[in-house]
Order: structure tokens, then C-alpha cells, then sequence
């Protein structure tokens, strides 16, 4: 009999070089590079150059990388009528996993790594025109002076990002571009076990990512501040919760047995913006929150830590950017690992085919219609 491990957890299910994490010490790094140092010196283009290609560019290759990213700025308008067809009740992710599967049907004949540069630069364009759209706003078209994370806040609000804004964004993208086995990088995976074409994978990928415990986690966040109003009423939420056995979203992780550290970039640049913006009542709602549950927890012998998504929902509202966006937000980030891994899987293929424990009757015993 093989050990059962509920959710795989504790399994090993593959071999990757794209991402590392040590849970017990809080390391994140991207084909070794951790993400403290990418956060600081590396931009979004050069991380999901990494990430595609294995290594870091010359600036020559990152030119040409950047080039071709910008060139793919744009969508079929057989894909931008259909997008217009779709009720407007249509969550962002529900049309960002429909619009991916139809671009495949654009995408034939190019290579794999061109249809992962084609995805990247498309990802963002797909979000910020469903949004105009939806409200009835015009279409802006792709500024090519912009950088990949600035283009998307210019896109999404028409107005250009200042320097400080569109690099905050750019490092909440290199710190959500990869993170190993997660459920829709396995999903991805799994799906291109099949051999199914990449914008399959990726469309399956964006299922995963939509579902609340995996990317809509920072949107549940940002309602939880909502619901709680104020810093002060922050105890007794977190007292109530606890008393009702409900989970707090955005603190713990099935991995990290510390503080996540994406979560200590995301807090330090959440403090910065709230200052500058003079508005601190979310952070200090957050704070209050994370602060109250580490206590308590710790009375029960257990140490609960914030991870990615306690912070990020915040520090986007900060930038404007709505709430439905957040999750989309975060596949505009990942679909550059998701691809890398998909690139990876393919490789080395061996389609994937776990064994269930059954636990089911043996034998039961058929009974005719008639006497049922």
C-alpha cells in the first residue's frame, strides 16, 4: 500500500530547476536567484526572461526580449468582439479563461516559446480592455514607451503611472511570476502531460488560479478589511472568526512555517505608499489583524505568519486598481512561470496518473429497475 497524502501534501511529484522554496526558513528563489535580489535589481521583462530561458539576458537579449513583448501588444478582433459579447456579470477571470483558449486558435505554427511571449504580453491587454469594456470606457491602445507593468496601469486607468508607482507594480509582479508546484503551475502541468497546446494548459492554469484558496485569496482580504471598518475593531473580528472556526484569509501557508517573504517586500512597500498617500487605515487594519492572530495562535502553541496575499490586495487599491482585478493581477504575474514550466514539463514528458485509494462498495448488487 502507498501512504495516502490528502491534497498531495508532502508528495513529490515532479522535478523542476525554475523555482526553490524552503518553508522552514522562508527562502524563495528563481533558478537560484532569490527574490529579495530580484526584487531590488531585476525587472519584470528580465524575470520572465529567466524564467523562459533558464538563465539571466545580456542587455542585448533583454532589448530583443522587451521588443517582442511590446510587438505582441495586441489582440485578434475576432477576440475583442467576443469579449464584448459577454455578460457583463462575467467575472474578469471567467473571461481571461475564455479569451486564452481563444487566442489559440491564433496562435497556430509558432513556436512554444513564442506563443509564451505572445501569452505574457496578451495577459494584460486582455484584463485592462475587459474592464474599459465592461464599464463602457474606450479602449487604450498599448503605449510602447512604457514598461510591461507600466503599460498595464496606463491601459487600465489612462492615466501614465508615476516612476515609484510603476516600479512598485513592476516588483508585485516579479514576486508573484513563480512559486514552484502550486495548484494551477500543477495544473499547467499536468494538463501539458497531455500534450495539449499551450493555451490549453495556460486556460486551465487561470481555472486553478481563480478558485479562493489559491490567487482569490487577496480580493477575500481586502472584504475582510471592509467588513472590519476600522483598526479598532479588528480584535473582536479575529476573536469572532476564531470562535466561529472560519478562515482568515491571507495568514498561513501550506508551505512557509515563517513569514513568507514576498509578504515582507509587499508590507514594506504598503507602509511606504500609505504614507505617501497619507491613508494608513488599511495597513493599520492589517497589522492589527496579523498582530492579534500570531498571539493568539501562539497561546495554542502555533505560529501562523501573513503570506502573499495578506498585503498585495491593499497595496493595489493604493494604485487603483479595483478589487475584481486582483486575481487577474496575479495571472498577469504567474502566466510567465506557468509557461516556464510548461516549457520544462514537455522536456522530460511523462503523462501524470496518480493511483486513488479507493474506498468505495465491493460488491453491490444490482437491482432491476422494476423492483427498485
Amino acid at each position: 500500500m502507498v501512504e495516502y497524502a490528502k491534497g498531495l501534501q508532502g508528495v513529490i511529484a515532479g522535478e523542476s530547476k525554475i523555482g526553490f522554496i524552503d518553508g522552514e526558513k522562508g527562502i524563495l528563489a528563481y533558478l537560484g536567484y532569490p527574490i529579495q535580489t530580484l526584487a531590488e535589481h531585476s525587472t519584470y521583462e528580465e524575470t520572465a526572461y529567466l524564467l523562459l530561458y533558464g538563465k539571466l539576458p545580456s542587455k542585448k537579449q533583454l532589448n530583443e526580449f522587451d521588443q517582442k513583448l511590446k510587438e505582441a501588444r495586441s489582440l485578434p478582433k475576432a477576440v475583442l468582439d467576443m469579449m464584448n459579447l459577454m455578460p457583463q456579470t462575467t467575472h474578469p477571470m471567467e473571461n481571461l479563461q475564455t479569451m486564452v483558449s481563444a487566442l489559440g486558435s491564433f496562435s497556430k505554427n509558432v513556436s512554444l516559446l513564442d506563443r509564451s511571449i505572445q501569452l505574457i504580453a496578451q495577459f494584460p491587454v486582455i484584463i485592462a480592455n475587459r474592464r474599459r469594456s465592461r464599464f463602457k470606457e474606450k479602449h487604450i491602445s498599448p503605449d510602447a514607451t512604457l514598461s510591461h507593468a507600466a503599460n498595464f496601469l496606463y491601459m487600465l486607468t489612462g492615466k501614465k503611472p508615476s516612476p515609484q508607482t510603476a516600479r512598485m507594480f513592476d516588483v508585485c509582479l516579479i514576486l508573484h511570476a513563480e512559486h514552484s508546484f502550486n495548484a494551477s503551475t500543477f495544473t499547467g502541468r499536468v494538463v501539458a502531460s497531455t500534450l495539449a497546446p499551450l493555451h490549453a494548459c495556460i486556460s486551465a492554469a487561470v481555472g486553478s488560479l481563480y478558485g479562493p484558496l489559491h490567487g482569490g485569496a487577496n480580493e477575500k482580504v481586502l472584504h475582510a478589511v471592509q467588513e472590519i471598518g476600522d483598526p479598532k475593531n479588528a480584535r473582536k473580528w479575529v476573536m469572532d472568526k476564531f470562535s466561529n472556526k472560519e478562515k482568515i484569509m491571507g495568514m498561513g501557508h501550506r508551505v512557509y512555517k515563517v513569514k513568507d517573504p514576498r509578504a515582507y517586500i509587499l508590507e514594506d512597500m504598503l507602509k511606504k505608499l500609505s504614507a505617501e498617500k497619507k491613508d494608513t487605515k488599511i495597513y493599520d487594519t492589517l497589522k492589527e489583524v496579523e498582530n492579534v492572530v500570531r498571539n493568539e495562535m501562539q497561546k495554542q502553541g502555533k505560529s501562523i505568519w501573513p503570506n502573499v496575499d495578506f498585503f498585495s490586495g491593499a497595496l493595489y487599491t493604493l494604485m487603483n486598481i479595483p478589487d475584481e482585478l486582483f486575481t487577474p493581477v496575479f495571472a498577469i504575474s504567474r502566466v510567465s512561470g506557468w509557461c516556464a514550466h510548461i516549457i520544462e514539463q514537455l522536456e522530460d514528458n511523462r503523462i501524470y496518473r496518480p493511483k486513488c485509494q479507493y474506498i468505495g462498495e465491493r460488491q453491490s448488487t444490482y437491482v432491476p429497475i422494476s423492483k427498485r
